[in-house]
């Protein structure tokens, strides 16, 4: 996992993600083309929480994917690096308990959810495989982590597409409608960097995880993690 052309100072990402907090969830449904939507769905239903349940939702910038636990009576706690995105999302849901935290410190005790998950932020940390270890630390005994992230497109001809999409067509579209578009260059660039699913499902065993599967969404654009804490 090479991330030395990208990195950032974490105080550089959260100052990023802080710029789009605003604009950030209609910027993602452009950018997706509606797929955003598609695919939180696939999360919450991955996650398969119960109600009386508590769900640690971290990266979960404005909220937006926080919200189908807390109707569903899951205890859930949104929790983010980006003092921006809370922000925003505390003005629009006030009910919700917006927790800042920072992924490789997390403020939480030993074994605190039944479930933690995580969408498209696990590339923004500087050390993955240490908030991998940290979510299995506040995450009980039996409990599961569910990972949503970009990945490779299975079909060859379209991954190709797909990366000419990124670099290209990403940041110009993110131009018409983000209100800080240069971040969208870095994402583009981020997503391109990381990780496949195989190599990614090592990373999260190697971690502490154990019965890693994970399932392609949108021809692998996207792919769902799924772990159990031993």
């Amino acid at each position: 996992m090479s991330r030395a052309s990208l990195e950032k100072e974490p105080s550089e990402v959260a100052a990023m993600f802080d710029d789009v907090a605003a604009k950030y969830d209609r910027t993602n449904d452009v950018l997706s083309l509606g797929q955003d939507r598609r695919w939180r769905k696939q999360v919450v239903a991955a996650v398969a929480a119960q109600a009386g349940e508590r769900v640690l939702d971290i990266a979960a910038g404005t909220g937006t994917s926080s919200e189908p636990y807390a109707a569903a009576g899951v205890h859930v706690v949104p929790a983010d690096f980006s003092l921006g995105m809370l922000q925003v999302g505390k003005r629009r849901r006030p009910d919700l308990v917006f927790t800042a935290a920072d992924a490789l410190h997390l403020p939480f005790a030993d074994g605190s959810f039944d479930a933690v998950t995580m969408s498209f932020g696990l590339r923004n940390v500087a050390d993955p495989a240490q908030a991998l270890r940290e979510f299995a630390r506040v995450t009980r005994a039996g409990g599961r982590f569910v990972l949503c992230e970009f990945s490779a497109p299975t079909n060859a001809a379209f991954r190709t597409v797909y990366n000419e999409y990124l670099m290209r067509s990403l940041p110009a579209v993110a131009r018409r409608v983000s209100s800080n578009p240069d971040s969208y260059v870095y994402l583009a660039e981020s997503i391109r960097a990381w990780p496949a699913q195989r190599e990614m499902a090592q990373v999260i065993a190697d971690a502490g995880w154990s019965a890693v599967r994970w399932r392609n969404l949108s021809g692998g654009i996207v792919a769902l993690h799924h772990a159990v804490n031993p």
